[in-house]
């Protein structure tokens, strides 16, 4: 089954105090509203950019930020994050996407070949900017993780791709072209998955405006959670340390995260990677680097284990 690196980790939980906590997390809606994730269904026509300002507008919000650039022609998944929420997008990077994309090949060509070309862009490509794009044109480099063809009728393909972040479709569907001597382009792409975000718990602008009318109207609070999830679903991907609950204040006021704070945390944590900080109650308190392994964390009894960059929780 095809995955992407968000879904393919499976981490255990090594308990290094065995504590309970005295927080709850019980969001209500005027708190999800100022602190939550929308996995908006982008329709076609606006920018991502105007999007987000539609659900600034239908949420009375005064910011929200989406999790990566889509064309005005392209459609599906775009996690809007809300208020306090926005800088959690950032960490959705490297939980790689994936688009199921029609490509429109410009002359005949054997299907073998065709499978055969399309299946060699598999791994590591290298890749320029389109002109027409947000970011410096230079060659990168970029990882397809998985490319499967769906179907083929005539000329055009239809196809699925799990990619990086940063990797371009239309780019991508060109560059077939070329290898294959025949050129194609992108004649339709939909973004299916954002990390841990898919197509299952979409939700579109009218569902927002209407949720949004009965919770203000009727006082209804069920259809306004249903569409905005909690904070905590954009980090499913990171590796976590669960910290004491006396920590958590020192954590909020700015304090990095020591191995006496710590009650338990994933396995497999490497220096330098980023991890999520998490409360008992599983809030997240923050984002930040990891200085130790999971095993020194483990077994020591002082030292900093996370060094925090990003704090989301005020105490």
């Amino acid at each position: 089954m095809d995955k992407l690196p968000s879904e393919k980790v499976k981490r255990k939980i090594l308990v290094k105090k065995e504590v309970k906590t005295n927080r709850v997390k019980d969001r209500t809606a005027e708190e999800l509203i100022d602190y939550g994730i929308v996995n908006l269904d982008k329709p076609q026509g606006p920018t991502s950019h105007q999007v987000s300002g539609y659900v600034q507008k239908i949420l009375k919000l005064k910011k929200a930020g989406h999790s990566g650039t889509l064309d005005p022609k392209v459609t599906g998944v775009l996690p809007t994050a809300l208020g306090k929420a926005t800088r959690i997008v950032q960490a959705l990077i490297p939980a790689g996407k994936e688009y199921i994309c029609i490509m429109h090949v410009h002359k005949d060509i054997e299907e073998q070949k065709l499978r055969k070309t399309i299946r060699s862009f598999k791994g590591k490509i290298k890749q320029k900017p389109p002109i027409r794009s947000a970011v410096k044109r230079v060659e990168r480099f970029r990882k397809i993780y998985y490319i499967d063809i769906m179907e083929i009728e005539g000329k055009d393909v239809l196809f699925k791709v799990g990619c990086e972040a940063g990797t371009y479709i239309r780019k991508l569907c060109d560059d077939i072209g070329k290898k294959l001597g025949t050129g194609a382009h992108m004649a339709e792409l939909r973004r299916t998955k954002v990390g841990p975000f898919d197509e299952k718990t979409l939700v579109t602008l009218q569902d927002l405006t209407d949720a949004y009318w009965y919770y203000k109207k009727e006082g209804k609070e069920e259809y306004i959670k249903k569409c905005i999830q909690p904070i905590e679903n954009a980090i499913v991907h990171l590796p976590k340390v669960w910290v004491l609950d006396n920590a958590v204040e020192s954590l909020c006021n700015g304090v990095n995260l020591k191995v006496p704070g710590i009650s338990k945390l994933n396995d497999g944590i490497e220096p330098d990677q980023e991890v999520a900080v998490m409360s008992l109650a599983d809030e997240l308190v923050a984002i930040g680097r990891a200085k130790l392994t999971s095993r020194k964390m483990m077994d020591q009894e002082k030292g900093i284990a996370v060094k925090a960059h990003k704090v989301f929780m005020k105490n």
